[in-house]
């Protein structure tokens, strides 16, 4: 039954990460983007906060988005007059996003799935051979 369970652990993770993954392509998507009209804000880069919960059936602890929230930090400006959404002074407002934050971010979601990936296969194979040997 353990295995089954660390199964569960990994699943529960690479659904995490995936969601992580859905949510900085988003952000890497929009990161050019800017207000419609001046006055309106840009797309603002979202986050995802992870909590665990207790699979009382299995009892084990689970990874779950507990929600996705969105980063309050400033938003880059850039000079452009010219610009449709342009304020008074001449700046355009730009997303919050840092391409080369989110394509960290990116790379460290897409490891941690691997590994949970590994780990269901490596117990999927430790069960076959556990039914191999008990047909023996």
């Amino acid at each position: 039954m353990d295995l089954y369970k660390s199964m569960a652990v990994s699943a529960s993770g690479m659904k995490a990460q995936g969601t992580r993954l859905k949510v900085i392509s988003e952000n890497l998507a929009n990161a050019n983007t800017t207000a419609e009209t001046p006055g309106d804000l840009p797309y603002r880069r979202k986050t995802v906060i992870f909590k665990n919960e207790l699979d009382r059936a299995m009892d084990v602890d689970k990874v779950r988005v507990a929600k996705v929230d969105v980063d309050k930090s400033d938003f880059q400006r850039k000079y452009d007059p010219s610009h449709p959404s342009a304020d008074a002074d001449g700046y355009v407002l730009l997303p919050n996003v840092n391409s080369v934050v989110e394509a960290m971010d990116m790379r460290e979601a897409q490891r941690s799935y691997e590994a949970n990936l590994s780990a269901i296969d490596t117990a999927r194979q430790m069960l076959t051979r556990t039914i191999d040997i008990l047909r023996g």
